[in-house]
């Protein structure tokens, strides 16, 4: 059966399949019934009505057409969607126009044409109706299903319209929000401390460098100081673990934001002791500030702040001196913030009260009987009220200032940057093999050289220049290991037995590779200096800077006692001793276990 057949069921065909609502005896009585209707004239006939002849209607083979309609398996009883029905019915529609046309008159030969001949032939009127009658049928037959599509493409058109106004009214509403919010901060209030009670509170943007905030302290009317004193201070990052100096373009805030990362590179503190560390934004002195410089110094403003730092180093043990020096120098201090001597307010049970105030721990805690309510004579606040009675009233403070500083200037390691460490305690005895345990160190770094500090007893354990030394950065064997620590070797030349020999001080710190990186800088500055001095010179001088062996100047250091605080403590340190030759004829501590 072709596709025309598709609809057609012959009328005495008993095979062919009728929907359910048609039996097959009922089926012979329908068409009777719509033949009989088409003789007799009462109604149109169906073979009239789809473009057939009489002839055919009549005709022994006659058919009617069925609709035929499909409802759906899974449910027994047809469906009343619309769009499902309509479907249906322009289908059926485009089949029989289809059927219709092939079936009827060519309606070419109704129109006027010119026959094979060119001769002109007359059309026939009926003919052109006839045409009419077929059109508008396939035109009213397309039509319910071109309504449906044009409401659905209508109602699409619609929802797409819907959606873009209600996404337009979104972003008109964010838009609004974002308008009605405050703009973000592009200034932040920073506090900087200085070493003064002073703290200054500033208003700068986020991403301001340490020169211009620096710069922008300086200028701050309540400190008084002149736009020339740039070059004396610099912005520190500073806490209990850390202290950095930061380069001018370094970002405060960046350094703040990334400090836990700079103690799990540079300390090796418990991680709950990391997690407590607040560092601070500090004004201080420029570690690269040339001493003489310093000393040339006139404002009184720049010299009171130099001062307060320098105090704070002597109070806390930074600066190691003799017990005296420290007695004379918290007498001086006394009497610039307490002003002249009062016999009535200034005794003995107020310096031993305040003494905290005048004197570091270490001074405080060698007094005897310090427990004892009573003051013996040579008690550390009798001798502090000796020293501040003694200081002439009449002398002005900022004449006391300068005295102070001067007598810090003075200070081999005045100045430094201080970084922690570690060094190995000699092992002497049984009993000292099993308890002994590594003597933390402040190593001290300034233009002069380095020093080696015991930050307990606050005295100096190894204090050499640059030109007395060479020095060594090594990385840990263990990177991973967290008790593994980068290190400083640092090498110098002694006269031992009567032989010259050369000693080496390992120094186990995280910090070592910021040790190394400041003492480079110092070096290629002294050697510049030295190869600047040298051209100037009037006499052909040779003069080696290239090998830090060879020194620069001599060393003078005979003006110190062997048993002074300021005076190499070799004896408290683990060191390996090496020949000219470079053989090791020494060793101590772990030394003893390497090759």
């Amino acid at each position: 059966m072709d596709s025309r057949d598709k609809f057609r069921v012959k009328s005495d065909s008993r095979e062919s399949k009728l929907p359910h609502s048609l039996a097959s005896s009922s089926l012979n009585e329908h068409v009777s019934r719509i033949r009989m209707a088409a003789v007799d004239g009462r109604e149109e006939s169906l073979s009239s009505r789809c473009g057939h002849s009489d002839a055919d209607a009549q005709s022994p083979g006659s058919y009617i057409t069925v609709i035929p309609v499909d409802y759906s398996r899974r449910s027994p009883y047809p469906t009343a969607t619309t769009d499902y029905l309509v479907d249906q019915y322009s289908e059926y529609l485009r089949e029989r126009a289809r059927d219709e046309y092939l079936r009827a008159p060519r309606y070419a030969e109704s129109l006027a044409s010119y026959n094979s001949m060119g001769q002109e032939r007359e059309w026939d009127p009926r003919s052109l109706s006839q045409v009419a009658n077929q059109v508008v049928p396939q035109a009213q037959a397309i039509q319910p299903q071109q309504v449906v599509h044009q409401e659905a493409q209508n109602l699409n058109e619609q929802l797409a319209a819907k959606q873009q106004s209600q996404q337009q009214q979104q972003q008109q509403q964010i838009a609004a929000e974002k308008a009605a919010m405050p703009p973000p901060k592009k200034t932040i209030q920073l506090a900087v401390f200085l070493f003064s009670p002073v703290v200054l509170s500033l208003e700068a943007p986020r991403h301001i460098t340490a020169a211009d905030l620096a710069t922008a302290v300086l200028q701050e009317e309540q400190l008084g100081l002149p736009r020339s004193s740039g070059d004396a201070f610099s912005i520190w990052m500073t806490s209990g673990l850390l202290e950095i100096q930061l380069k001018p373009n370094h970002k405060p805030l960046e350094a703040r934001q990334n400090w836990q990362f700079l103690l799990s590179r540079f300390s090796d503190a418990s991680e709950s002791r990391k997690e407590r560390d607040e560092p601070r934004i500090a004004l201080q002195r420029n570690v690269y500030l040339p001493r003489l410089d310093e000393e040339r110094i006139k404002e009184q403003k720049v010299l009171e702040l130099l001062y307060e730092e320098a105090k704070y180093n002597i109070l806390e043990g930074r600066y190691p001196c003799e017990v005296s020096h420290y007695i004379m120098l918290g007498g001086l201090q006394a009497r610039i913030e307490l002003g002249p001597y009062d016999p009535h307010n200034h005794t003995p049970e107020f310096f031993r009260q305040q003494h905290g105030d005048f004197l570091p721990a270490h001074v405080r805690r060698g007094a005897g009987w310090a427990w004892l309510p009573v003051s013996s004579k040579r008690s550390p606040e009798v001798r502090l009220l000796e020293a501040f009675k003694s200081v002439p009233a009449a002398t002005p403070v900022k004449r006391l200032i300068r005295k102070y500083l001067e007598f810090c200037w003075a200070l081999p390691y005045y100045g430094s940057a201080f970084f922690n460490g570690q060094i190995e305690q000699p092992v002497r005895g049984l009993t000292s093999l099993i308890t002994h345990q590594d003597i933390p160190v402040l190593v001290a770094v300034n233009e002069r050289g380095i020093h080696v500090i015991d930050e307990i007893q606050c005295t100096v354990l190894l204090g050499l220049k640059y030109e007395e030394l060479s020095w060594e950065y090594a990385r840990p064997s263990q990177e991973d290991s967290p008790d593994c620590l980068p290190c400083l070797f640092i090498q110098f030349m002694v006269v031992e037995n009567g032989a010259r020999v050369s000693k080496i001080l390992q120094v186990f710190s995280k910090q070592a590779i910021m040790m190394d990186a400041l003492i480079s800088t110092f070096v290629d500055r002294l050697k510049q200096k030295a190869s600047e001095e040298a051209e100037k010179a009037t006499f052909d001088a040779a003069t080696d800077t290239d090998e830090l062996h060879a020194p620069l100047r001599t060393p003078m250091r005979r003006e110190i006692p062997l048993q002074s605080t300021l005076s190499n403590k070799l004896s408290k340190l683990t060191l390996a001793t090496f020949d000219d030759d470079g053989r090791c004829i020494g060793q101590m501590g772990s030394w003893s276990f390497s090759h």
